[in-house]
């Protein structure tokens, strides 16, 4: 069980999830890129796991690129939303159910070939982030893919002390975000860890990491949303750049962990 669960609910029952991706021009690079990282490791014959799936996003849109794909959310309103769109879209392939990224006891061991947590690890401390690798590496097959978001500690504050720099840097802050690993403002709701420090963790659970990457950059947040069309074309270039690079990856906001569960995939 999380711990701050009702927190995470009471959040999302007010957040308008469906609607993430469209709020803000920099915002929805983390869509954009989160999908272009992951279009290499789903193919047309992969049983697919989504922890976190949200109302559907990626679901719906790598459901015609896989042979099963089955959600799982904290969030009850979140599952309505997305049996919705399933329905209306009669997607046979597709299914999902309320369920906890710290305790997957209805799935089977061993039963997908990709396992993507695409969401938990921002809401998860350490020793649950712990959890939700075990079971993630529980489900996996041996030899399947295994992809993790987070939120960098370094990249956020940034991006903090740069657009909100009336408020950031401060005392109370730098103790959350390096001793504690948490939100300053939402202490316990969100939480923030380093890339080494996540790759860390996944390899404690048999995940060798292939990559890990930016998807989207706090530091950039109002110039971008800011930009005529015409100067963001020209912005892109940089954008796929810092994206591709892990030497960029600590300074990302959003990032995310792909990896390979040790052991070959059974005949």
């Amino acid at each position: 069980m999380i711990a701050d669960k009702e927190k995470i609910l009471k959040r999302y029952e007010k957040e308008d999830e469906d609607g993430r991706f469209l709020k803000s021009r920099n915002g929805s690079m983390e869509f954009f890129y989160t999908k272009k990282h992951l279009s290499d490791f789903i193919t047309p014959d992969s049983r697919v796991l989504e922890i976190g799936c949200g109302t559907g996003y990626y679901g719906m849109y790598f459901a015609d690129k896989c042979s099963e794909y089955v959600g799982i959310d904290l969030v009850p309103k979140h599952i309505s939303v997305f049996n919705e769109k399933i329905a209306e879209s009669n997607l046979k392939n597709v299914r999902c159910a309320v369920g906890d990224a710290t305790d997957l006891h209805d799935i089977d061991d061993n039963s997908f070939d990709v396992v993507l947590s695409l969401g938990p690890m921002y809401h998860l401390s350490e020793p649950e982030r712990k959890k939700a690798f075990s079971e993630c590496a529980r489900v996996c097959k041996p030899g399947g893919i295994g992809a993790f978001a987070y939120i960098t500690s370094c990249g956020v504050y940034s991006g903090a002390c740069i657009d909100y720099a009336e408020i950031y840097p401060n005392r109370v802050a730098n103790e959350n975000v390096f001793e504690v690993g948490t939100d300053d403002h939402r202490p316990g709701l969100f939480w923030y860890v380093m890339p080494e420090d996540i790759e860390s963790e996944a390899a404690a659970y048999g995940f060798d990491k292939i990559k890990d990457l930016g998807t989207d950059f706090f530091i950039f947040d109002k110039t971008v949303n800011e930009m005529v069309e015409e100067k963001f074309e020209l912005m892109r270039p940089l954008y796929d750049r810092i994206t591709s690079s892990e030497s960029c990856t600590g300074m990302s906001n959003h990032a995310l962990l792909i990896c390979k569960k040790k052991g070959p995939i059974p005949t």
